[in-house]
């Protein structure tokens, strides 16, 4: 079913406006891929916040055009899916995963900070910790040299107090 000017104009302006707001955006390949599983996908990528899509080409090119994944334009041929969020990491991690199980779904580059990211460079995006397991680590680095100065402090009455029971077991 074609669109009109119209529709087009409306999904150019959509998917400038994602694209204004997001930190990456990675393209993959989904030829051969079941309704099921692209349904499952589409859910995943919903709860994430990531704007996922099949759009024609010719449109997210007009989208990207004077932006920094104006650069993922060459890489934007065949029949694509379009993943763009602002967490630099989110949709690394949601595609990535899906295609681990499913062969049949390359990711094929992306963007991020306007450098053009290969295969490897996504995966090795996909597999750091998240945004909020990096805070809860820092918080614990933040919060060992407290603890252990409490501990310290309190070693000191606790070894007074075990010394006492010695005295008094013995006596």
């Amino acid at each position: 079913m074609s669109l009109n000017l119209e529709e087009k104009k409306a999904i150019v302006a959509e998917v400038s406006a994602q694209v204004a707001n997001a930190q990456t955006m990675i393209i993959a390949e989904y030829r051969g891929i079941e309704v099921s599983q692209m349904t499952q996908l589409r859910a995943k990528t919903r709860e994430s916040g990531i704007y996922f899509r099949v759009i024609k080409n010719s449109l997210v090119r007009r989208a990207v055009v004077g932006t920094p994944y104006e650069e993922l334009a060459r890489h934007m041929v065949g029949p694509l899916v379009y993943g763009i969020s602002a967490d630099p990491v989110a949709a690394a991690k949601v595609l990535h995963e899906f295609s681990k199980n499913n062969e049949k779904f390359m990711i094929k580059a992306g963007v991020m900070g306007g450098q053009v990211m290969s295969v490897d460079d996504i995966t090795a995006l996909a597999v750091l910790p998240s945004r909020q397991e990096l805070l809860s680590m820092l918080l614990g680095t933040m919060q060992a040299p407290v603890t252990k100065f409490v501990q310290t402090l309190n070693e000191v009455p606790a070894r007074f107090a075990r010394g006492l029971a010695m005295v008094r077991d013995n006596k």
